[in-house]
């Protein structure tokens, strides 16, 4: 993994542990709404009470009642999620609204869109087409494609192959461990080793003539369809906070992809 990219990753992780709170005590959420939202606060929300800005620890409670309301298949309303972050900052909920989106689109790949403007009512949508809205299984979740793009991305950076080892050591610092339950990912194991490779987003094979056996993924015929190398460096650059082209190699290769998905159609002569 290049070293850039692994420490901007572990400063982001800190950066978000110790942003994503309220700061605030008394502008709270009321005691149905903590009691709904108490699965996804628990492990979205530090206790630390310092924020960079005023609008911080409002940009994280109202991603962390976003995350409930996909997570339980409840319809989003614009008036639950003044109620969250208190009507007295209403001139500000826009940007608190962006802010919550951009973040759930790059962390969690999914976009926030509006399902009836009269009602002024949202939803969480995966942008991947993985089955169930990005949970894998039907039923309540949280989504699972951000999991999904790192491996992506990871296997990408180790040269379209990369070994068991390595996906696990990369977890590792999003606090994902193998055989460990995830609030998110449920077991991350079963996941990346079962239900992605069973719908063809990821390749799990033992390597040739290892003994004691060892494994090791590719890229399945889903990934290569539904997304690009291009588009899982621009994930890893955004949630790291730099460019793709901080990484030229990975970059030059992205661009080549590209170019291979381009069909040639040949010019029309006059």
């Amino acid at each position: 993994m290049p070293r850039g990219l692994k420490n901007k990753f572990l400063a982001r992780e800190k950066r978000q542990q110790a942003q994503s709170v309220s700061c605030t005590t008394s502008d709270k959420v009321s005691n149905s709404q903590k009691e709904e939202g108490k699965s996804t606060s628990e492990a979205t929300l530090s206790t630390d009470d310092s924020c960079e800005d005023p609008l911080t620890g409002k940009v994280g409670l109202l991603e962390q009642f976003l995350l409930y309301k996909y997570e339980m298949k409840q319809r989003i309303t614009k008036e639950d999620m003044l109620k969250v972050v208190n009507q007295k900052y209403k001139n500000e909920f826009a940007e608190i609204f962006k802010r919550a989106c951009e973040h759930l689109a790059d962390v969690f790949v999914v976009d926030v869109r509006e399902v009836d403007s009269t009602s002024h009512s949202y939803n969480l949508v995966s942008k991947l087409k993985l089955p169930n809205n990005g949970r894998i299984r039907a039923g309540r979740g949280l989504p699972k494609a951000g999991l999904l793009m790192n491996v992506l991305g990871m296997i990408f950076m180790k040269g379209d192959c990369a070994s068991e080892e390595d996906i696990w050591r990369f977890l590792k610092m999003m606090h994902v461990y193998p055989g460990k339950k995830h609030f998110i990912y449920g077991e991350p194991k079963k996941l990346i080793t079962k239900d992605l490779v069973r719908l063809k987003y990821l390749v799990y094979r033992q390597v040739v003539n290892s003994d004691p056996p060892r494994h090791e993924f590719l890229w399945g015929p889903r990934a290569h369809a539904e997304t690009s190398k291009m588009q899982v460096l621009e994930f890893l650059a955004k949630i790291n906070e730099t460019a793709p082209s901080f990484f030229p190699t990975l970059y030059e290769e992205a661009l080549k992809d590209e170019e291979r998905k381009i069909p040639n159609h040949g010019c029309n002569q006059a």
